[in-house]
């Protein structure tokens, strides 16, 4: 990136101005130990590395609107401010105007510049073309060390939430992503198998490891369809400590895996799957056996991997629903007892926190793919390239842990559940009091409004509603409109000939 110090100025100042409600988090020093980890610098451009962060987070808070109205909101609001002249972002956009001016008299009208030329006397204007450029020089790792800065530095101020019985809590699940029917993303991310694929989508494959407790996530990665969720999966498994407690679905249920997990001293938990055959070692308790499992090698992809492993398997039914089992390298009962795996919220203690099993917390990850598709979009995306297609991701996922970090600030005020206050208001009063805060002095926005905002974000409780469940937007089916419209069609005229033939037969009969 060239060096423009006069723009480098005004946008830091500006970015300064626009994420005030997360400049505790979002400081000078995470943005440059971020880059110096990702082996990149941050850059003396209006487009640097720590403004280009800011704008893909704006990004993420106007998910509906063009990258254009992004880089010009927050100027706009500052703009329409009485006093804005007397600013020094006001005074460097009226000396650039008069520069600009004084630069087109020289020329003439053959000479005046193209709008699209980055290189204007104004240092509050850049082009989208130049954002876009920007954009794609912005490496993906950059992305990933801020992530994983920012969620370290959350471990550290928020420990207590994180515990269970001594281990970590962490939730493993992956889903896929529908994206804009462009050439470029269908080639490189591919399309789905089922329907018609020469209509169908393209589609990416996300997997993300959180800690369900908060909901915050630790670590993401986006790949093309050809790549399971297994191979995503075992790229995450760098964030795996030991002591951890990975809690995955069954889909995850992996021999090599397992020994992943097992060799970093970490212990997971997930649904057994009947095709596992195991052999029955010891009783530990009531429905709770301790079992070997000999896996099948027969494409001898696990030579390198002990050819067993001792594994812990109990089994449990829920009323209403089918018996089933989980299955875990906790193999001591004493440590986690079975009731702790397996137990049903169904009451809740005088803050109106529930208490489900442990197995029973991979759910919040379910929610938590919930907020980010539905509440921050991220089912809509708008990226033609797969290059600005991560940039997006990257800012959509980074946008929700800052967001996630102000709920815990909020109930740790209050003395709540995290999980108790409600996202989608906490993201409305965010959006609410954004442009107060962008406009108001930074005395008034420490001391008053962002004390303000905790409070209210604090306001807008959950209520507890047990047996409740939220399913997962479904993104594997194609967005076929025509095929969807004709089989409404069908299921209409069916409808509307079974309610006419009666009908028909008792006019007759009454003829008769």
């Amino acid at each position: 990136m060239f060096k423009d110090e006069p723009r480098d100025k005004v946008w830091n100042e500006l970015r300064q101005h626009d994420l005030r409600e997360f400049a505790s988090l979002l400081t000078p020093e995470v943005l440059s130990e971020a880059a110096e980890r990702a082996g990149v610098r941050i850059g003396r451009s209006a487009l640097n590395l720590a403004n280009l962060a800011w704008l893909g987070i704006a990004s993420a808070m106007h998910a509906t609107a063009s990258f254009a109205f992004v880089l010009t909101t927050t100027l706009k609001l500052l703009e329409d401010q009485e006093g804005f002249g007397s600013t020094s972002v006001g005074k460097a956009k009226k000396k650039g105007d008069a520069q600009a001016r004084k630069n087109n008299k020289q020329r003439g009208r053959r000479g005046k510049k193209s709008k699209h030329d980055p290189r204007r006397a104004d240092p509050t204007q850049v082009t989208e073309e130049a954002f876009s450029q920007a954009r794609q020089r912005m490496p993906l790792a950059f992305w990933m060390v801020l992530l994983t800065l920012l969620a370290d530095w959350f471990q550290r101020e928020h420990a207590r939430h994180l515990d269970f019985r001594g281990f970590r809590l962490l939730a493993l699940d992956g889903t896929t992503l529908t994206l804009p029917n462009e050439q470029r993303l269908r080639e490189h991310y591919g399309t789905p198998r089922n329907g018609q694929r020469k209509q169908a989508c393209p589609q990416a494959r996300m997997a993300m490891l959180t800690l369900p407790g908060v909901r915050i996530p630790i670590g993401f990665e986006v790949s093309p369809l050809s790549d399971c969720e297994l191979v995503l999966a075992e790229r995450l498994m760098r964030h795996v400590r030991p002591n951890d407690l990975v809690l995955m679905d069954r889909g995850f249920v992996s021999y090599g895996l397992f020994q992943q997990i097992q060799q970093r001293g970490a212990y997971f938990g997930t649904r057994l799957k009947k095709n596992i055959k195991y052999k029955k070692l010891k009783r530990l308790g009531t429905d709770d056996w301790l079992v070997e499992w000999t896996p099948k090698n027969s494409r001898r992809k696990w030579d390198a991997l002990p050819a067993s492993m001792q594994l812990r398997v109990i089994h449990y039914q829920i009323s209403g629903f089918r018996p089933s089992a989980i299955v875990s390298n906790v193999l001591d009962p004493y440590r986690l007892s079975r009731q702790d795996w397996v137990r049903v919220a169904s009451d809740c203690d005088d803050n109106g926190k529930l208490t489900p099993g442990l197995y029973h917390r991979r759910w919040e990850i379910e929610t938590t793919y919930f907020e980010l598709k539905i509440t921050l979009k991220l089912k809509s995306l708008r990226s033609r390239t797969p290059a600005s297609l991560e940039y997006e991701v990257a800012g959509r996922v980074l946008y929700y842990l800052l967001l996630r970090w102000l709920v815990v600030r909020a109930a740790e005020k209050h003395g709540l559940d995290p999980l108790s206050i409600s996202f989608t208001n906490a993201v409305r009063e965010v959006q609410h009091m954004r442009a107060t805060i962008i406009i108001s002095s930074p005395a008034w926005v420490q001391r008053t409004l962002l004390p303000r905002l905790l409070d209210r974000i604090a306001s807008h409780r959950v209520p507890p509603r047990p047996g409740r469940h939220y399913p997962r937007p479904n993104d594997t089916q194609p967005k076929n409109r025509g095929h969807g419209q004709k089989q409404l069609a069908s299921k209409l005229s069916k409808r509307v000939n079974s309610n006419h033939r009666p009908a028909q037969r008792r006019h007759s009969h009454r003829k008769a």
